[in-house]
């Protein structure tokens, strides 16, 4: 039996194409994933991200106890509902899952986990409590849902659907977020344009995401939501990071805190690292699609070396296919390579990521 959102059957009323992913039945499109890719970097686009999991730490010493627990540094947020990207990581250093942390008061974080490692993030976040932080509370939150509104309007349509929004939530800047009755809202996302995150009770989501659609703002899915990300050079966990990967080999060397002298699950094995792994943009300049596990070669001090497509798909703001790939760090921007497409080498580009940002290519 598939997992539900509290906006499945909103969805299946606006004709959504609903398949299974991860375990859950989410929408792929709601008729055409290119008009909402488009949507979503010209107007505004909303997406159901209820299957991602809110998780509520409260109690003393949460904050020495998130100092452990993830690998950037919760010492940065200092004014309530400041957020930080991070990741939570392995004692080898391998990636659990990539994650936000919310400041919301000394004694209460909140953090919102990926929909597929939901369960055994809460595992080990509760491994970690029994042994360092007992009495800390740890509560899952699957009594909310969550809606991301993207795009250069969604801030604008947002303030029109939650009264009293606009004052409450104009002058947030990325990666804060405020309360406001019912909603819990940051300025985050996974597009690459602007827009809100918001948290609200589960019973209010489907008003919630009609009223949304009444002011103008689209439906958008799974299909949309990845070509979108992977043109902003965005991970997905699973693809471009797991647990036999470290952030340093994943371009997440910026939410790691090595300067610090706070230790944290993981550390000693990134400072004895020797990988010279890095994650790099690649842009086809033959006619086909670069998709994930297809292999890299190029030339590197005259000998050929390998790598590997995390992430790849046709990017429709570019016009042509881009991906994410694990190659060795020497290899430098512009450099040509080959990517074996059905046994054919063809030759793709190496470039600085991101793709596209805030509706405007980047490459």
């Amino acid at each position: 039996m598939l997992k539900k959102t509290p906006l499945n059957q909103t969805h299946r009323e606006m004709n959504a194409k609903m398949v299974d992913f991860g375990g859950w039945d989410m929408p792929l499109h709601y008729g055409s994933q290119l008009e909402e890719h488009h949507k979503v970097r010209q107007d505004a686009g909303m997406f159901d991200v209820s299957h991602m999991l809110p998780v509520d730490i409260k109690g003393e010493g949460t904050r020495d106890f998130l100092r452990r627990l993830v690998a950037n540094n919760v010492d940065k947020l200092t004014v309530s509902g400041k957020a930080l990207y991070t990741c939570m990581l392995t004692p080898q250093g391998g990636v659990i899952d990539d994650l936000i942390v919310y400041f919301l008061t000394d004694s209460w974080f909140r953090i919102v986990v990926n929909a597929g490692t939901a369960d055994k993030d809460v595992e080990w976040i509760c491994k970690q409590r029994d042994t360092f932080a007992p009495d800390l509370e740890i509560t899952p939150r699957r009594d909310l849902a969550m809606v991301a509104v993207q795009g250069p309007s969604a801030r604008a349509k947002v303030w029109q659907v939650i009264p009293n929004s606009q004052a409450a939530t104009e002058t947030l800047k990325l990666f804060q977020s405020t309360s406001l009755n019912q909603y819990f809202i940051a300025r985050t996302g996974y597009t690459g344009e602007d827009g809100f995150e918001i948290i609200l009770p589960a019973d209010e989501a489907s008003a919630f995401w009609k009223a949304l659609h009444a002011a103008g703002v689209a439906p958008a899915g799974l299909g949309a939501r990845d070509t979108l990300r992977l043109e902003a050079g965005m991970n997905l966990y699973g693809q471009d990071m797991d647990e036999s990967i470290s952030p340093l080999e994943s371009g997440l060397s910026w939410t790691v805190d090595l300067k610090s002298e706070r230790d944290f699950i993981g550390k000693q094995a990134l400072l004895d690292s020797k990988s010279t792994q890095q994650l790099i943009g690649l842009i086809l300049l033959d006619r086909g699609v670069l998709r994930s596990h297809q292999k890299v070669i190029a030339d590197y001090n005259g000998q050929e070396i390998e790598g590997e497509i995390t992430s790849g798909g046709f990017s429709p703001t570019l016009n042509q296919s881009i991906a994410l790939a694990r190659m060795n760090a020497g290899i430098s921007p512009d450099t040509e390579v080959h990517v074996l497409v059905r046994d054919k080498k063809l030759r793709a580009k190496v470039v600085k990521y991101p793709f596209v940002r805030n509706g405007k290519a980047l490459v």
